[in-house]
């Protein structure tokens, strides 16, 4: 059975929460696994109000050190202290955030019940942060004022169906079965070369989501997010305000659906949206005639990762 793979936003706003939005923050579920991306203040309040368990968070991935993408992880880490946690925690994030969370600690004379550590995450290149047997994290670069990176979250190949009727026709040995289920073609002790493809079904297309926080317009960018079925990028201003976005390091939303076109991404999430805009109609018609599968993110919204065939 192919397990769900989706991501729910809890927060997509910029820096001043305003007009009902909350800072960045979004939980990835793959399977029975919950990863956190990014957050910021207020973040443990609206993983309560989705009836979201925070417990079963096992990582969380800071896409850098600007307030609205990390204020909320101390009071987070705070709240499962209290609450006995007793299993380890993994933080993904830039040069600096370990020190943060320990010097507060440290002086708050707080002593977790849980293990804590801490990854460093790198600004080149794509890094392979994290796997397991169905998934895995890379981390690739963003352009923003501070060192500041993006996630990919690739689904992994599983194992292969095998089709019934033709083991019927033709028995194998359980040591082909188990190579041929690993999509690896098996030889026998004859020399006979038994073929993945004879015995199993194709796999089903792999599933991509990849989460672009803050960025300056950057067509880099789709060399490390080729094909994503689900694209969230940063859409801070309006076209209007282009100038203003380039001086912030930020991107306009018709700039993020020209990333999310020459990238062959599936469909695009945006977010990040300025104070300066209570109403965002304007952004997603400027974002779809560019790149017409782009949709705003809203908040407590769960989005499925689908694989789309080509």
């Amino acid at each position: 059975m192919t397990p769900d793979f989706e991501v729910t936003i809890l927060g997509n706003t910029s820096s001043i929460p305003v007009h009902g939005r909350n800072h960045t923050s979004q939980v990835i579920r793959f399977g029975q696994e919950l990863l956190l991306l990014d957050c910021g203040e207020g973040t443990q309040m609206q993983l309560r109000k989705f009836k979201i368990k925070s417990s079963r968070i096992s990582k969380i991935f800071i896409s850098h050190l600007h307030g609205d993408h990390y204020l909320g992880l101390i009071g987070l880490l705070s709240s499962y202290n209290l609450a006995k946690r007793t299993k380890s925690l993994t933080i993904y994030g830039p040069q600096g955030l370990d020190e943060i969370i320990t010097t507060n600690f440290k002086w708050s004379k707080t002593k977790l019940s849980y293990p804590l550590d801490f990854v460093q995450t790198d600004t080149n290149g794509l890094n392979l942060l994290f796997e397991e047997n169905l998934f895995a994290v890379y981390s690739f670069p963003l352009k923003h004022r501070l060192p500041t990176t993006g996630f990919l979250i690739e689904e992994k190949p599983g194992l292969r169906n095998l089709i019934k009727s033709k083991l019927q026709e033709q028995p194998i040995s359980i040591e082909a079965i188990h190579s041929l289920r690993k999509g690896i073609d098996f030889r026998e002790n004859n020399g006979k070369l038994i073929k993945v493809e004879q015995y199993a079904y194709p796999l089903p297309p792999l599933r991509k989501y990849a989460f672009c926080s803050d960025t300056i317009f950057d067509p880099g960018i789709a060399s490390y997010i080729k094909n994503v079925d689900l694209l969230y990028h940063e859409s801070t201003f309006l076209s209007a305000d282009e100038t203003r976005a380039a001086e912030t390091f930020h991107s306009t939303g018709a700039q993020a659906a020209k990333i999310a076109s020459i990238s062959n991404a599936k469909e695009l999430l945006l977010g990040h949206f300025s104070s300066r805009y209570a109403v965002l109609d304007e952004m997603l018609a400027e974002a779809i005639r560019v790149f017409p599968n782009s949709i705003l993110s809203e908040e407590g919204q769960t989005y499925p990762i689908l694989a789309v065939h080509e």
